[in-house]
């Protein structure tokens, strides 16, 4: 199998809201805001080649379909987008047999979908998409604090397709070994695990957003149960400690991931790593 880190962009989110209850005097060192108080993140996903054919992306970043007023509080910027990352690697959309939501907030799904005129279409035609049946229904029946985050249209044209899939009916997607599940920042989120040349990826979707995130209280003001998501953490952490995984981070704009070591202070970096040198 061979993976590759995809990039689909840069956004801006507001730091406070990234740090929760953490002050700004102590975030603001590792994470620059500007002069808004946004900070600049990474939206990356990961392409799994199992080597006979199938292609699973996990996440797609936050697309394009939405308007100029949506992006604009976003300040999208970079180069990179989803389909041309992935046609540097010479991947077709057709080439996409399976894609892995984490969950469906916006930045995670949006280039799941793509609009063709009028219509909204799967962005990858050939593709099983993969929730699970908890978080679908999470995501379709929203409560009032996630409601913008949930799109409509980002989430059922997958449905009416016939192309979603859900994990409790089958096996996982091709690269996919295991599933951690998480129920702090949103309803049954899923962080997939993934074999790889010895050791085991953990993509972390948005349980630990980037490095800076490791430390235990470093829970981000989206989370709906920050008190469960602190659990999470602990439980994660001691488990990628105990059995030396690698951490891939889908919202780092500075490091793609990196090894986490038991320290006094608790879990923190071991060694940032680049997934082309594993």
């Amino acid at each position: 199998m061979t993976i590759h880190s995809i990039d689909t962009g840069l956004f801006k989110l507001d730091g406070g809201a990234m740090f929760g209850v953490v002050p700004r005097v102590l975030w603001e060192k590792l994470v620059p805001p500007d002069s808004r108080n946004l900070c600049t993140w990474a939206m990356r996903c990961l392409l799994l080649d199992d080597g006979a054919g199938r292609l699973t992306l996990v996440d797609t970043g936050i697309g394009t379909k939405q308007d100029a007023k949506f992006f604009a509080h976003y300040d999208l910027h970079g180069d990179a987008t989803l389909q041309g990352s992935l046609a540097r690697l010479g991947v077709g959309l057709a080439d996409i047999t399976d894609v892995f939501l984490t969950h469906l907030h916006f930045d995670h799904c949006g280039g799941a979908v793509r609009c063709d005129g009028d219509r909204l279409l799967p962005t990858f035609p050939r593709a099983a998409y993969w929730s699970n049946r908890r978080h679908w229904q999470w995501a379709t029946e929203p409560n009032a604090r996630e409601k913008a985050s949930f799109l409509r249209e980002n989430i059922l044209p997958l449905q009416e397709s016939g192309q979603l899939r859900f994990v409790e009916d089958g096996s996982l997607p091709p690269g996919i070994a295991d599933i951690f599940y998480a129920d702090g920042h949103t309803d049954q989120m899923m962080l997939p695990l993934v074999r790889y040349n010895g050791r085991t990826l953990a993509y972390c979707a948005d349980l630990l957003p980037s490095h800076t995130h490791l430390p235990i209280p470093y829970v981000m003001g989206y989370d709906t149960r920050p008190l469960l998501t602190l659990d999470e953490k602990t439980a994660f952490l001691d488990r990628a400690a105990a059995e030396n995984w690698v951490l891939v981070f889908e919202h780092d704009a500075q490091h793609e991931a990196c090894t986490v070591v038991r320290t006094e202070k608790g879990v923190r970096v071991g060694e940032f790593v680049r997934l082309s040198e594993l």
